[in-house]
């Protein structure tokens, strides 16, 4: 069976670091490639031991929007 989980990346120093936003799971990686296969792994290692987290892949991907705060 297949699963999605939506990614987040962000920039941390040198570093990638990609997030499950339905898990949780975290991994990092020197490259946004990296990071995301990194997390990939995470996912499927997570998913071995926590059977029972399969049932928040299968839920409606959440929304991600950005706003825009003006400060002064």
């Amino acid at each position: 069976m297949t699963y999605k989980s939506t990614v987040i990346i962000n920039k941390e120093g040198k570093w990638f670091v990609a997030r499950s936003s339905e898990l949780g799971v975290v991994s990092q990686g020197k490259t946004i490639e990296e990071a995301k296969k990194n997390l990939l792994e995470a996912v499927e290692l997570y998913l071995e031991d926590m059977p029972n987290a399969k049932k928040y892949l299968n839920q409606e991907p959440p929304l991600i929007t950005s706003i825009e705060v003006v400060r002064g």
